[in-house]
């Protein structure tokens, strides 16, 4: 099996707190993932060990049921996870990593996705069909995300209203 490794930065237009605050919250990846149509079981706040539920697309109108479990959290700066129901795809680990820039009024943010495939000779050439189409998923996301949190900084004189 050949291991895959897709990784896309893009800085944030929020602090790094803004941005955790949703990345913290398993309930709301509905919200800016690409592919993820629904959270089906989450428990809030990440929590090492725990588990939540996704249901994903796939290909064309395929859909997946996801399982992942919340391998590591370093708050504000890392979160790492592990997930399931991707077929071929195996080992599928999703990280997140976190650095607070333009005086901490931004933040730039790392979204890293590694798997390996079990199709023997084949799986090196659709590993890297799906590794760019998996880059522009990664980029979409963490759009969605700064457009989500855009759309919830408070305006001028107001206070902050971060869910």
């Amino acid at each position: 099996m050949t291991e895959h490794h897709v990784s896309v930065q893009r800085t944030i237009a929020a602090p790094v707190e803004d941005v955790w605050t949703v990345i913290d919250n398993t309930a709301r990846y509905a919200e800016w993932v690409d592919g993820a149509f629904e959270v089906r079981r989450h428990h809030g706040a990440a929590v090492v060990g725990r588990t939540y539920e996704e249901r994903n697309r796939t290909i064309g109108p395929l859909t997946t049921i996801s399982t992942w479990t919340v391998q590591q959290v370093e708050p504000k700066a890392l979160r790492v996870d592990t997930g399931e129901g991707f077929a071929p795809l195996k080992n599928l680990t999703s990280t997140f990593r976190f650095v607070s820039v333009d005086d901490g009024r931004a933040t730039e943010m790392t979204y890293e996705v590694t798997f390996r495939l079990s199709l023997g000779p084949l799986g090196r050439l659709v590993g890297a069909v799906l590794s760019k189409s998996l880059a522009a998923e990664l980029a979409r996301s963490m759009a969605n995300l700064d457009e989500l949190l855009r759309s919830e900084r408070p305006l001028p004189g107001e206070g902050r209203r971060l869910s």
